[in-house]
Formats: structure tokens, sequence, C-alpha cells
């Protein structure tokens, strides 16, 4: 895999929604405030009108054991996904993303039970494209649960790219591929051609 990476220390909000339409995303290298900037090739991504539910996760789906709530608890998500002995996912990341779920470009999916947070994930959304960012449970197939509702929210919504950014063998269960950049790149032009959103008007 290639990547082209790029270091700082600060990120503007402005300049991070510009990277992301140039298909480049932000990652701080583990245990400092040093920001990367990544564009992998190939690039990861979930099709999806081919995105794969596993019995054991339709069962779990039946028995609506969650509550499913958007964009409620935005920076515990992230905080959530955070805590890890090896993380991306700094002070400064934190802060920019907090920024762009306020301007509302971030998103978060969450599943709580019993009215705690038991897992969720979070990401970007501009025009037809959301970039997912990490993901996190505390109970057993939340994460996945969480991943099920996006998908049927972008379908719902008219989104056509789904960009997981790299391929992990969790991801691959769901149908993820992997595309070069320069597909990637096409993909998301056409992407942010869609006039939709994450959220109704």
């Amino acid at each position: 895999m290639s990547t082209h990476a790029e270091t700082s220390s600060r990120i503007d909000a402005n300049f991070l929604l510009s990277a992301y339409c140039t298909g480049f995303f932000p990652m701080a290298r583990s245990g400092t405030e040093e920001i990367e900037w990544h564009c992998p090739d190939p690039r990861a991504i979930i099709p999806l009108d081919a995105f794969k539910i596993s019995q054991s996760l339709r069962q779990t789906l039946r028995k609506k054991k969650f509550e499913i709530r958007i964009n409620t608890a935005f920076e515990r998500v992230m905080r959530a996904c955070a805590d890890r002995p090896d993380t991306w996912i700094s002070e400064e990341i934190i802060r920019v993303y907090r920024e762009l779920h306020r301007r509302g470009y971030g998103h978060s999916v969450e599943c709580w039970r019993e009215k705690k947070l038991a897992g969720g994930l979070y990401g970007v959304a501009i025009r037809g494209a959301f970039f997912g960012e990490s993901m996190f449970s505390r109970e057993t197939e939340a994460s996945k649960v969480a991943l099920v509702h996006l998908v049927e929210r972008l379908r719902e919504r008219g989104f056509i790219l789904l960009d997981t950014q790299f391929m992990t063998e969790h991801l691959r269960r769901f149908g993820t591929m992997e595309i070069p950049r320069a597909e990637y790149r096409q993909l998301l032009l056409k992407a942010l051609r869609v006039n939709t959103s994450f959220l109704p008007e």
C-alpha cells in the first residue's frame, strides 16, 4: 500500500473539508499531537448496494437490543473510539471534528442500552459521500449494529460513497473492497456532485 503523507500540528476546519474533497484525511501519530495526512492506494470502501450482514448480526438486529440515536453524543463517541492504548485520535483531532459536527458535517451513529452508550461510530458527510472515521463497542456487536444503521441511512438519503479508508478483516466481512486511488477519486468526484445531506432538511 502506498500513501501520501504530510505532517502538521494544527488543523483548520475549512482546510480539513477541502482535504476530504481531494481524497486526504488526517491521523495523529500515536502519543503525539503531530498530524499526518493520508491518501491511501488502494482505498477501502463499502459498496452500499453490496453490504453484507451475517446471520448472527441479523438475529441481533431482530432483537432490537439497542436504541439508535444520531448526533446526541458526538464527542463521547469520539473519545470512546480513542480510548485504546494506541490511538490516532488526538485532542487536536477531537477539537477540529467537534467543529465539523457543530457546522453540520460531523455525525455520530450511537447504540444505547439502559441509558448507557454501548457503541457507535462517527464520520464526516459531504454531499453524497460519507467518510467513516472510527467505531467502538462496549457491548457485543454494538458497533456492527451502528454500521448497519449508517448504511441504511446513507441508502435512504441517496449517498453513493461510504469511504472506510483502510481495509481491516473486521470490515471485510461487510463486503468492504479496495479500489485504486484513481478510481476512488473518480467516485469521490461523482459523490460530491450529489445534492443530498445526512440529516433531513
